[in-house]
């Protein structure tokens, strides 16, 4: 991935940082927790995420996870309101749930592999409710604008089995909001950990 995406030794450093720094306790690395922190913060929660799916309020919630969002899985499965569901049986160009239906939806390193990004994010907004969420995470080089890989050779992200499933069709960089605004959110809000290391973006319904 170093010569298919041209990444730096400086880019190169602080990917590996997101990758791999993690916490001894619960495993969570830079860019789950990054996403942990977005999550908290939209709900005004100062604490741990592991007390943040204790909470009443937070429990009442209808949670829609989109394939596993890094190491938050287990945290979130202990909502009443969490559902999951995983590539295949989801295809977010055309999730299957009525308008208006969850009021958080959650995923993590799974856009750069949608085909049409702004149709996935928006098929997000159409399921969420009003003053609903939609917080990710996505690999980003923050120094670069987005770019589309048609036409360049093929890149992957994960293993070697079922490579297709893996495909990378878009390279992200600072300019990555935009995609969230074209998809009809009215916001969005971006989160940071260790910049440049982790960043997690929030799609605001209003």
């Amino acid at each position: 991935m170093i010569d298919e995406w041209r990444i730096g030794s400086h880019e190169c450093e602080y990917i590996n940082k997101q990758q791999g720094l993690h916490c001894v306790k619960c495993n969570s690395n830079l860019r789950s927790m990054a996403l942990a922190l977005a999550i908290m913060q939209i709900y005004g929660y100062k604490g741990i995420f592991t007390n943040f799916v204790t909470q009443k309020e937070i429990n009442k919630l209808n949670i829609l996870e989109i394939n596993e969002a890094g190491s938050l899985t287990p945290f979130l499965s202990k909502l009443s309101g969490h559902t999951i569901k995983k590539y295949p049986e989801i295809d977010m160009m055309n999730i299957k749930f009525p308008d208006m239906y969850f009021d958080l939806i959650i995923h993590s390193d799974v856009l750069e592999h949608i085909k049409h990004p702004i149709r996935g994010l928006s098929e997000c907004f159409r399921v969420l409710k009003k003053g609903g969420y939609c917080a990710f995470t996505i690999p980003m080089i923050v120094d670069r604008l987005t770019i589309n890989r048609e036409g360049l050779p093929p890149s992957y992200h994960g293993s070697q089995d079922n490579k297709a499933d893996f495909l990378v069709h878009t390279e992200y960089g600072c300019d990555a909001w935009k995609q969230v605004i074209q998809a009809g959110f009215q916001e969005c809000r971006l989160f940071s950990i260790e910049y440049p290391c982790a960043q997690a973006l929030v799609g605001v319904k209003d």
